[in-house]
Order: structure tokens, then C-alpha cells, then sequence
């Protein structure tokens, strides 16, 4: 046995994906080691159709002299379609010897050629004939299979949300299929391994259709059917049987179709369930569905469809209410006691006709009472009426809400804490990060941004889970990705969603404010349409993935074309919509737009996203490319210097949100940036220790103080809990991050009811400051193949507990100070990286690890003098530092 083993096999970031297309897929994988230093010096990867390997062997790849372990390209010959690959890997240390074989993964491809599709478009003749048709579509078939069974598997998609059943059950535990995608030119399908559901003899497949983003109300106009009017299925299974010959059962005009049960189901006003005319069995064999019409044959292409891209979404806890209340009005209302995201669930024993009705609300008003003013038009109700005869239980099947409260009538009010519960629905992302430290304001800060992301990364990345919108704003999302990246695994999300992005950009590189593009939210923005660049550019670095640059490349430049194309001179932008410093507090009377300039900003993000595309393109081996970009970013950042810096160097437009932009983009000449600092920090103490940035300047507000020595500074804002700051909400009982500092102001009363949501991620991009300054995990090469570990401890916090699993292992860093003025200092690096951890200490006499001498610990690569302290290059391994 070696000291090192090989573990944690993934394909696209995925373990054991079933139904993926793509050709060459990446593998990469963690090692773990006994010793401090591990460093893989090669690897070897086979690939085959069985998981005893020899016998079926397909690819091997040899012994490889590398370092990586990620993001490695399978290279073997063409995969083919609807084929399990077994892979394995074994490697090398730099002294030569070599691990065990990992245990085994696999991955499944799904159908690698639209052709490959027997199946065709189907629809309920009610659908197709009347498309205000509401009811939710029944769909069924049964088939026979004649011999052993060795392998069964469903692909299939829908236009609209759908749910698959197979001989009376459920096929999986995913939801809200096929997802949300810019349809027209991307519709996603699902693979399900059915083999366990499917027997000899015969069996029957059932398909219920809603409304969802393809038909339902969208954005806030009171408009729908924005892709299309009539809902639809394609089915496609393939059974294998033991003599090696396959069935194939496909969606045709042979299947029949009902209306049933589920009177209406939008995402927005939710759903109408009378269960006086469910219909019993018929996903089921032995249903008599004589009186059931054929379905309709619908025309859609084949040639848009692409498998699951990334993960789905799922119920991923279940919450019991924390309390039942009776307001002032009456009203029974649950308290789930957190903001979520999803729907509840009901067991009821009632007679029949009885008419349940949940309606769900973020709030209560400042006299307790039931509120929904901030929802607009969104109705965001379930009514479900009783079949009687016995306990019946119903959550809903294509509609989620956001809430915390549940106003409920029908149902006794001593029921309703045992008998509903709160699904939490969202992408079912890993969580890949933590943190915590010893002010617990902070910590409730920490989890009301984690439950922020949950709530709002549902398929896409929404600016809120409830009110009439739930759209993929582009600006929310790209100020927020450093965060979320932490927080959780966010590439397969992020990549599915670019991938819309691009295909929904203008010809002219314009990119909408939402994704998919909704037309009523409008095109071409500055730092909204910047989610075009920095979301990839963010992944690239966050997880050292070259494809995607690859992939977004021709949309990151279009982008910056585009904005080339924009103003009065080639280096300038200052004509054309922005939404400038979006609800920056020092914002006129009546406008939600902060007081920074907008060309001051659509300037500071052209040069920005130009300097990022410059980086990305010498990433990808487009020389030419980066260094025309290089030369273009260094015009724009001239001009900017000659339109909104005065020849003293001071910007010309004193905001925070000017002094921050004009710092993180390195838009001022060295020799001013330390001044300019010292101007922001005036500005905040000046205004009571308080920020007044919006959207675009708050995300990187601390990120600038630290960096140019006002940590302090940096920490007495966190610490702020009088409005605006982030712990005002915390303080007023917040479980989300709020769309405004005083969505609740502190005589109870709400900001307004026109845009006010209480779970709106933006805000929460300070966690990106608390994991990568208090905690103190910074990568210095792409995919923390190399890291820094320097946190700034301050005199605020007494310790800090980080921890992330980046696509290498685990990073953590604990710190605590002791009475005595000693500070421990805890970290673990994982194998096959290195960091640099820098302590505050010049002489290395009064630094220890585990009580031992620098000059006596393994796994120190080398001391070298970094300020007024000291930088120890480390390898792998966990290590105790102390230090006074």
C-alpha cells in the first residue's frame, strides 16, 4: 500500500453522470495523502465498457508525465451514444512510486446525434386547439416487453414543465423539467434509468404537462406564451434485453391524452388541484383509457435539443412550521421561520368539496398582519379541494413560491403544525464552502446569504423567488459569482446558463438584461451585459477551466465589440440605457439610480471587461487577439483618466462608488490610488461609517479597502448594524439578504411595493470578502493550484473558521487569538498544491508549528520576507501555526 490513494473521480464536475453529450468529456480527480509535500508527478487513465477493465478496454491514456488531475479531456476514440464508460486512474508521486488503482466511476452518454431521435412531438388535442387552454395535461401509453430486462432508459423533454411516471410511480425525485433555457434555440432533455421500474409483460408510461417559463406569465407585463402557445412531449425509451436486442417506445399519435385533476398550474399564481376527479391508476397498466383522445402530433425540431447540462433541481430539505399564528385580521398563518424557496406539503382528512387555500407571503406587516403587497401581481396561491373518504396529501407538481409565511383557510388552526411541512426546492448544487466566526450577527449573515443563493438558483440564477419576475438578471448574477462560487459548485449552473447568454446575444453583441431573454427587461447595459466576460472569466479562475473561455469566447468578445461600437469615440462609453449604480443611497429624490455617472461606470466596466477578454484570449493561445485587447484597455483606461480624472489626479465624480470602480479596475495611475483610497475612506467616515453604493459599487467595496491597508475600516462597516449596512436586516430578523438596506425600515414600515423583494442575493456578495480577507483563502494560480492563505485579522473577531473544497481538496484556515495576545493559526492544503501563508511577523524565531522551529517542520518549501512579516511556500498537508 502507498501512502497516497487516488478518490473522488468526477466527470464535468460530476460524479457518475447519467446522459451527458459531449464528446470529449473532462475527468479529474482528488488525492489524498499521509504525508505533508504530495506532489503527482504523472497519471494514468483507462477507460471501458466494463468495470473489470481488461476485457473491455476502450482507451489508455499510458503513463502521463503531468501534474493535473483536473479538468483532464478523454481522449480515446468517439464515444458512443447511449454507452456506460467505466474509467479508473492511478498516479505517481515525484519519487516514482505509484498509487493503487482508484475504485471505479462512470459516466453514460446520452444521444449524441439529433438523428438519433425516433420519437416525435406530441401534444393533448385540447392543447393544440385552444391555446388558453389551462388544465394540465394527462399523457399516457402502454407497451409490452417481451423478455429479461437488463437495462431501461427514458429520455425525454417537454415544451413546458413536465413530470414522468412509469407503471404508477414517480421516475425520479427531480423537478421543474426540462428546465428553464432559451427554447427557440436550447431545450435541455432528461436520461432516467428506469430499469428498476419496467417488467416483462406490460407496462405503461404516463406524462403530465404544465404550463411553466415555456407557456406560463412571465416578467411583469401580465404577458405569457413568450415561446410558445401549445405545451408538448417528446418520449424516447430504450429497453435492452438479455439476448442483446433492444425495444425502442416512442411519444406518437397512437398515445392518448386528458385534461385531469390539476386545473391550472403557473409559476407565478401557483396551483388549482380538485381532487374530486383525480384519476385513479392511470399511469398505471389495466387503465381503460378508451375514452381518452389520441394525442396530437406536434411540429417542433429535433436539431435544439441538448442533454442535462446541469444539475437538477430537487426538494433539498424538508422544514417543520416553527409556529402557528392568528393575526390581528384573523388570519391562520404558518411561520416556517426562514425565507425559503419551493412549496409546502399537506395532509388533510376533510370532506369533499372542502377548499383548502395556501397563500404565501415573504413578510407581515408592521401590525402583524398577512402581506403580499410586494408580490404585485404574482398570486402565489395553492387551493386544493378534498376528495374526502380519507387522509389525502398534495404538494404541488409546477409552481414554486417564495415565503415564509403560509396564510392557510380550510384546515382547522390546531392541524397545521404536524400536518404541513416546507419543501425547499433549488438546484441541488454541492456546498463547497463555510465560514463562521465569533460574532454571530455575522454568522446569521453568512446563512442568510447561503439561504439567499438556495432560493434563487433554481435552474437559473433569479433576482428573487417571488413577485412577478424570477428572471436570470444578468447584473445580479455577475456581481455575485465570487460569492456563489464559494459557497457551492456553480460551473455546470453557470455554464448551462453562459451558454443561453450567448445564444440569445444580438447580432450586434448586445446582451439582454435577462437570461433567457425576456424582451420587456430590455438589452445592453453596462455591468449588466459585463456578465458576458467576468461569469466566465470568474469560472476560469475560481476552477482553472480553459473550456470555458473556449466556449464563451466569440460571446466575450462580441460583447466588448459591442460596447466598442457604443460611444461618441471608440474609448468612451456614454451614450445608449444604463442602469448605472442601480439603488445607490445617494440616489435623487424618486430615482433608484446612485449618483456615480453612468459613463463614469460604462467606461469602468468597458475597460474592465476588455482587460479580462485580453487575458482570456492569451489563456486560450490567441496571441493576436490579446494583443489587441491589451492595446484597446490600455486607450480606454487613458480616456478615462482624461474624462473623469482630474490632471491632479482626483476623480472628478467624488461617490463611493467612483472611488471603488476607479480602484478595482486599476483605472487611476499608480501614484494617485493611494490618495484615492484615502478619499473613499473619508467618504465613509464622513458619511457616519456608512456605505452609500448600490449594485455596482458595494460588491467590491471591502474587497478595495483591504487591499489598499483599510482593513479596519472594512470590518466597522461589516460590524455596522444602523442603516444602510448589511446587519441592519439582520438585526430587524432577516433570514434572506434584502433587495434594499431598508426593505423594512425601522418604524416597521416598507420601503414600497413596486421592487421590494426580502430574498435578493445581490448584497450578499460580501461574502467574497469574508472567505478570501477574514478567512483568508486567495488563489495565486487558477483552480487554487497555487494559494495564498493571509487572512486579516483585525481587532474585531476573536477567531475564523473557513473552509472550501476547491476542485483540488479541501482549503481550510481556523484562526483564534488568545489572551495572551498569541494567535493559532490552523490550515490545510490539499494535495498536490502548494500556498504561500503569510503571517504578520518578521522574525521567525517567534514563529512555531505544532510547537516545533520553522527550520524543523517538513512540508516548508521555503521563508521569504513579504512586507512586514514573513511568507512561508508550504506543500500539502494540515499544519498548526502559532505566533505573537
Amino acid at each position: 500500500m502507498t501512502y497516497f490513494t487516488v478518490s473522488n473521480l468526477r466527470v464535468n464536475y460530476r460524479k457518475n453522470p447519467l446522459g451527458i453529450d459531449d464528446a470529449r468529456p473532462r475527468l479529474s480527480w482528488e488525492l489524498t495523502s499521509e504525508r505533508r509535500g504530495f506532489v503527482q508527478s504523472a497519471y494514468q487513465i483507462e477507460v471501458a465498457h466494463e468495470d473489470d477493465f481488461l476485457p473491455a478496454l476502450v482507451w489508455d491514456s499510458g503513463k502521463i508525465d503531468s501534474d493535473r488531475n483536473v479538468h483532464i479531456e478523454y481522449a480515446g476514440p468517439n464515444l458512443k451514444s447511449r454507452t456506460r464508460y467505466y474509467f479508473r486512474i492511478r498516479v505517481w508521486d515525484n519519487q516514482g512510486m505509484v498509487s493503487a488503482w482508484s475504485e471505479p466511476s462512470y459516466w453514460e452518454t446520452a444521444l449524441l446525434a439529433s438523428e438519433e431521435w425516433q420519437a416525435s412531438w406530441i401534444t393533448a388535442p385540447s392543447s393544440a386547439d385552444d391555446t388558453d387552454h389551462d388544465a394540465c395535461d394527462y399523457l399516457r401509453s402502454d407497451f409490452t416487453i417481451e423478455g429479461q430486462i437488463v437495462s431501461a432508459r427514458v429520455y425525454a423533454t417537454s415544451l413546458g414543465l413536465y413530470r414522468l411516471f412509469v407503471n404508477g410511480v414517480i421516475a425520479d425525485d427531480t423537478l421543474f423539467n426540462p428546465g428553464f433555457t432559451s427554447y427557440t434555440k436550447r431545450l435541455q432533455y432528461q436520461t432516467y434509468d428506469v430499469t428498476a421500474l419496467i417488467s416483462q409483460g406490460v407496462n405503461t408510461i404516463g406524462f403530465m404537462l404544465g404550463n411553466g417559463w415555456y407557456k406560463g406569465y412571465l416578467a411583469w407585463e401580465g404577458q405569457k406564451e413568450f415561446f410558445g402557445a401549445s405545451r408538448a412531449a417528446l418520449i424516447q425509451l430504450h429497453v435492452t434485453l438479455s439476448d442483446g436486442s433492444e425495444q425502442i417506445i416512442v411519444s406518437d399519435g397512437k398515445w392518448h391524452a386528458s385534461s385531469g385533476p390539476l386545473l391550472s398550474s403557473e409559476l407565478y399564481h401557483g396551483e388549482t388541484y380538485d381532487a374530486r376527479i383525480a384519476i385513479d391508476g392511470w399511469s398505471s397498466p389495466g387503465f381503460d383509457d378508451q375514452a381518452w383522445p389520441n394525442a396530437a402530433i406536434h411540429q417542433a425540431p429535433s436539431s435544439t435539443l441538448v442533454a442535462q447540462e446541469n444539475e437538477p433541481s430537487k426538494v433539498t430539505e424538508v422544514l417543520k412550521p416553527a409556529t402557528v399564528i392568528t393575526t390581528l385580521q384573523g388570519d391562520k398563518v404558518l411561520d416556517m421561520g426562514q425565507n425559503m424557496v419551493g412549496w409546502v406539503r399537506f395532509a388533510v382528512n376533510a370532506e369533499a368539496g372542502t377548499v383548502i387555500t395556501l397563500q404565501h407571503a415573504e413578510v407581515l406587516d408592521r401590525d402583524g398582519n398577512f402581506y403580499t403587497g410586494n408580490l404585485r401581481s404574482a398570486k402565489q396561491t395553492i387551493t386544493y379541494i378534498c376528495r374526502g373518504g380519507g387522509e389525502e396529501t398534495y404538494e404541488p407538481y409546477f409552481s414554486f413560491q417564495g415565503f415564509r409565511y403560509v396564510k392557510v383557510t380550510g384546515v382547522p388552526k390546531e392541524q397545521l403544525m404536524e400536518r404541513f411541512v416546507g419543501c425547499v426546492i433549488h438546484t441541488d448544487l454541492e456546498p463547497t464552502g463555510s465560514f463562521a466566526c465569533s460574532d454571530e450577527l455575522v454568522n446569521k449573515l453568512q446563512k442568510n446569504i447561503v439561504w439567499g443563493q438556495r432560493g434563487n438558483f433554481l435552474d437559473i440564477p433569479t433576482d428573487c423567488p417571488q413577485r412577478d419576475e424570477r428572471l436570470g438578471w444578468t447584473g445580479d448574477a455577475q456581481v455575485f459569482i465570487r460569492t456563489a462560487a464559494f459557497n457551492m459548485n456553480v460551473v455546470p449552473f453557470f455554464e448551462k446558463w453562459l451558454k443561453d447568454l450567448a445564444a440569445d446575444q444580438e447580432q450586434d453583441g448586445r446582451v439582454p438584461h435577462v437570461i433567457p431573454d425576456i424582451p420587456a427587461a430590455g438589452y445592453g447595459s453596462s455591468a449588466w451585459g459585463d456578465a458576458a466576460v467576468i461569469c466566465p472569466w470568474t469560472l476560469y479562475e475560481c476552477y482553472g477551466d480553459i473550456r470555458v473561455l473556449k466556449t464563451q469566447y466569440p460571446s466575450m468578445q462580441a460583447w466588448v465589440e459591442y460596447m466598442r461600437a457604443q460611444g461618441d469615440n471608440e474609448y468612451l462609453w456614454n451614450t445608449g440605457f444604463h442602469f448605472g449604480d442601480w439603488l445607490g443611497l445617494d440616489a435623487k429624490e424618486n430615482s433608484y439610480t446612485g449618483a456615480t455617472p453612468k459613463d463614469l461606470i460604462a467606461t469602468a466596466f468597458y475597460a474592465y471587461s476588455t482587460d479580462l477578454l485580453a487575458k482570456a484570449a492569451a489563456v486560450i493561445g490567441k496571441a493576436k487577439d490579446a494583443e489587441e485587447y491589451r492595446a484597446l484597455h490600455e486607450k480606454i483606461v487613458s480616456a478615462f483618466r482624461t474624462e473623469f480624472v482630474t490632471p491632479s489626479g482626483r476623480v472628478a465624480s467624488p461617490t463611493q462608488t467612483a472611488y471603488v470602480l476607479a480602484l478595482m479596475f486599476d483605472l487611476l495611475e499608480e501614484k494617485d490610488r493611494p490618495r484615492a483610497a484615502r478619499m473613499l475612506e473619508e467618504h465613509i467616515e464622513e458619511s457616519g461609517t456608512h456605505l452609500t453604493t448600490g449594485f455596482v459599487g458595494t460588491p467590491y467595496l471591502n474587497l478595495v479597502l483591504s487591499r489598499f491597508g483599510y482593513t479596519d475600516l472594512a470590518y466597522r462597516l461589516l460590524l455596522q448594524q444602523e442603516y444602510p449596512s448589511w446587519l441592519f436586516s439582520v438585526v430587524q430578523g432577516a433570514t434572506t439578504i434584502w433587495e434594499h438596506w431598508d426593505g423594512i425600515k425601522q418604524d416597521g414600515t416598507f420601503w414600497s411595493d413596486n421592487m421590494n423583494s426580502y430574498n435578493h442575493y445581490a448584497y450578499g456578495a460580501i461574502g467574497d470578502w469574508l472567505y478570501r480577507v477574514v478567512g483568508g483563502i486567495e488563489l495565486t494560480e487558477p483552480g487554487y493550484k497555487k494559494i495564498r492563505i493571509q487572512p486579516e485579522f483585525g481587532e474585531h473577531f476573536t477567531w475564523a473558521d473557513t473552509s472550501y473544497e476547491s476542485i483540488h481538496g479541501t482549503i481550510a484556515v481556523s484562526w483564534k487569538r488568545e489572551q495572551s495576545g498569541t494567535l493559532e493559526m490552523n490550515v490545510t492544503i490539499p494535495p498536490n498544491t502548494t500556498a504561500e501563508v503569510v503571517v504578520p511577523v518578521s522574525d521567525r524565531n517567534r514563529i512555531a508549528e505544532n510547537g516545533k522551529q520553522l527550520d524543523q517542520i517538513s512540508g516548508l518549501i521555503r521563508v521569504e520576507a513579504a512586507g512586514e512579516g514573513l511568507s512561508l511556500v508550504i506543500g500539502s498537508g494540515s499544519y498548526r501555526f502559532t505566533f505573537a
